[in-house]
């Protein structure tokens, strides 16, 4: 309430100025309508504003002024000297009242009834001459008004700053710098700094402004459909441009009207699915990087794809082959097609096909988009993502071929080299992952995805985004700057990758990325957890999966956590040793997993076989496959398999059930002796060796260790096989040892298993294996 009192008092007093002159020019020439309208307007805002902020003293005085005003103006009333002392009398104390407000000072009303008297006597009657009205000093005013083009002047000269600036340090840093000189330029840098923060937020307003209107115009709409519904507002005090803030005002409108009207149902409906009587909206404004999310959430009852698309058809927007070949996200835009309704009535809300396409345009005109979060039966989730006007911001500047792009330094989670495993970019179907120590991310190469640079990227910038993170391959990484960016032509803005343009210190025009829209656009997938219509809620948990064709033409899927990479294997490196299938990679052997040997025969056929390379942290093993398809969400609802195989249930994916394979069988049934750095060593020792060499030694490397009856110099044995009767040699070293015992049923501890007991020995060996070292 502040701030509109205190705009009340400045509008005024600037209006007051210019009102003494233009009534005396009145009274010269009382048939000039336009003069008496001006000085009419200004009367009944005052009124106006009066009421609405509760100032009763004032209201009463320019309604009495109104009045007779009035009666000018229909002609019933002729203008003379006494109605213009009567109302130059009630203007200044207008003025007085409104002084008295900014000083917080009182103000004596004994004679306002006087003033309002001499307004209402006839022009014939005698007339008394009006008292001056004593106006009280004039309190320094704490603002002023400011045409929006100065400001915009004003914001375009510090931007020229910003720019000379950036050149003058660029040109210093080529040359040797005088101590002096660097001293004056980083003043100089703090001095721009300042006064870019200080004109940009000349133009700034809260949003509340945007927002306070919304409680009302939500209530007024509920009770006239019949419906309940509770507003609930976060981040009104976030900074927006006020011009922004304007053009923001009816498409935000529109779209709580349609939540209300479109999405959330009727209380008695709502009761028979479940929900709360009273519908939810949310309207949350919150600022990422140069960019204002401003997200309007209902938990009523979504789009209904169907039947949008059905209306698309029957309203010949699209044909039926059209409509046909469109994806869900494609069929769920449609809501946005010019002449396209929902509605097969027209109503006083909705019915017109006129309104979700004017709200994209209007939001797109000024480089902003709109993105849709569709959950049917669950609610709908629409994220408007304007600009902040001509706004100075830290950027990164990329290269990716001949070309160079900024990309906002808040948006950027950190900018890796590609080398080695801790960092690299494995193939999955169609797409590419990129693995960060680790941490799996979708990959967009972006040379390739524009066009601009077929070369593999040698750098990974991180982006962060609404949705999730991902991998932005570039070439380089050239510099930090400060930019002033502004809305690109609306073709550009358009297409939703780039967030504006800027003109660096270069003098070359330069894009500044979206990186949000670079992921939309590219299709990019994240595992991003739903808001709940209420706090006790929760989303069932998904699986994120990898799906596949196997070698038997199924289509099957693997955990994507036990899943290291995905990568191509020589059939040369296939091989039968010990009664089954080994991969071998580099230095070391692995076992090879497969869903039919023949099948896997006719794949080695052509060169090279597509195998997952599988880890649990300690051991590995592979899964020869057909062609990785995508990644994709399994439903945490998977109908479990009997029996012990490798098959851990089934679930339905897109109206399709899929196998699901156990890693847990896989590795179940894979040699615990293969570490990081290949076979481990099992040493066999003792008088029990030449048995153990002769018997065990095919078993124990068909498992995958590597055993030997004595351990090269240095080198460590990860176990140390021995029987239960033999002592430890003196020079033993701390290797874990397991010893075969003679008799089956003769006691034991747990370090003691039966010689011929091949599942114990085996399970023993790896259990103290990892324990051990090499």
């Amino acid at each position: 309430m502040d701030d509109l009192l205190q705009e009340f008092i400045a509008e005024t007093r600037e209006t007051l100025e210019a009102l003494s002159g233009e009534i005396v020019a009145w009274e010269a020439a009382p048939a000039d309508r336009a003069r008496l309208d001006a000085i009419f307007r200004f009367v009944h805002t005052v009124k106006g504003s009066c009421g609405f902020l509760d100032l009763p003293r004032l209201a009463r005085l320019s309604h009495a002024a109104e009045d007779v005003l009035a009666a000018a103006r229909d002609g019933s009333r002729t203008p003379d000297t006494a109605l213009v002392d009567a109302v130059l009398g009630i203007v200044d104390r207008i003025g007085a009242v409104v002084e008295a407000i900014a000083t917080g000072t009182g103000l004596d009303d004994s004679d306002d009834d006087a003033l309002i008297a001499a307004l209402t006597r006839t022009e014939t009657a005698s007339v008394a001459p009006v008292a001056k009205v004593a106006v009280p000093s004039r309190a320094a005013p704490r603002s002023i008004r400011l045409n929006v083009d100065l400001l915009d002047r004003m914001m375009s000269g510090m931007s020229d700053m910003v720019l000379a600036r950036n050149e003058l340090a660029r040109r210093l840093r080529d040359s040797v710098l005088d101590p002096r000189v660097e001293a004056a330029l980083d003043r100089l840098s703090l001095t721009v700094a300042d006064m870019r923060d200080t004109v940009t937020r000349t133009r700034m307003q809260k949003v509340d402004g945007l927002f306070s209107a919304l409680p009302r115009m939500v209530r007024d709409t509920a009770a006239e459909l019949g419906k309940a519904v509770a507003l609930r507002i976060e981040g009104s005090d976030v900074d927006l441009d006020r011009e922004m803030i304007e053009m923001m005002r009816d498409p935000l409108v529109h779209i709580i009207r349609n939540a209300i009207d479109h999405g959330i149902e009727t209380p008695a409906e709502r009761r028979r699915l479940g929900k709360p009587a009273t519908g939810q909206i949310c309207v949350a404004a919150r600022q990422s990087g140069n960019q204002i999310l401003i997200e309007i959430e209902d938990d009523g009852a979504g789009i209904d794809v169907a039947r949008i698309a059905a209306k698309a058809v029957a309203s010949g927007v699209h044909s039926a082959g059209e409509v046909a070949a469109m994806t869900a996200a494609d069929k769920q835009k449609l809501v946005f097609e010019p002449g396209l309704s929902s509605r097969d009535t027209v109503s006083t809300m909705s019915g017109r096909g006129v309104g979700m396409d004017v709200v994209r345009a209007n939001i797109e005109h000024v480089g902003g988009r709109v993105a849709l979060d569709n959950r049917p039966g669950r609610g709908l989730a629409i994220t408007i993502q304007v600009p902040l006007t001509l706004s100075i911001m830290s950027t990164i500047v990329v290269a990716v071929g001949d070309q160079r792009f900024a990309i906002a330094r808040q948006s950027i989670e950190e900018i890796v080299k590609i080398r080695g495993d801790q960092v690299r970019i494995d193939p999955v179907g169609a797409v590419e992952v990129a693995t960060v120590r680790g941490r799996r991310l979708p990959m967009l190469p972006l040379g390739r995805f524009l066009g601009v640079g077929p070369a593999e990227p040698m750098t990974l910038v991180i982006i962060s985004t609404r949705d999730g993170d991902y991998a932005l391959g570039v070439d380089d990484v050239l510099d930090t700057e400060e930019v002033v960016v502004k809305p690109a032509a609306p073709a550009v803005m358009g297409s939703g990758l780039y967030a504006g343009q800027t003109l660096p210190d270069s003098g070359l025009p330069m894009l500044l990325l979206d990186g949000g829209g670079l992921a939309q656009a590219a299709g990019l997938r994240f595992h991003r957890e739903v808001i709940a219509a209420s706090e006790d809620d929760a989303d069932e948990a998904a699986i994120p999966a990898l799906l596949f064709d196997d070698l038997d033409g199924c289509r099957r899927a693997m955990p994507l956590g036990a899943i290291d990479r995905v990568e191509k294997a020589e059939a040369a490196a296939v091989h039968h040793s010990g009664g089954r299938v080994r991969l071998v990679v580099g230095e070391t052997t692995m076992p090879l997993h497969h869903v039919d040997a023949r099948a896997l025969d006719r794949a080695t056929v052509g060169g090279e076989i597509e195998v997952l390379r599988l880890t649990d942290g300690e051991a590995e093993c592979a899964y020869a496959i057909a062609a990785a398809l995508e990644i994709i969400q399994l439903p945490a609802d998977i109908a479990p398999s009997p029996g012990d195989g490798t098959v851990l249930g089934v679930a339905v994916w897109q109206g399709e059930p899929i196998e699901i394979l156990d890693p847990l069988a896989l590795f179940g049934g894979t040699a615990s002796g293969v570490g990081d750095h290949g076979p481990l060593l099992c040493l066999l020792d003792g008088a029990g060796a030449a048995w153990m060499d002769r018997f065990l030694r095919p078993v124990l490397e068909a498992n995958g260790y590597r055993c030997a009856v004595q351990a090269a110099d240095n080198e460590v044995p990860a176990v140390r096989l021995m029987m239960e009767d033999e002592p430890l040699p003196e020079d033993a070293s701390g290797a874990p040892v397991v010893r075969l015992r003679r008799e089956r049923d003769a006691a034991s501890d747990a370090d003691s298993v039966y010689r011929y007991d091949r599942p114990a020995l085996i399970a023993a060996l790896a259990s103290h294996a990892r324990r051990g070292g090499r």
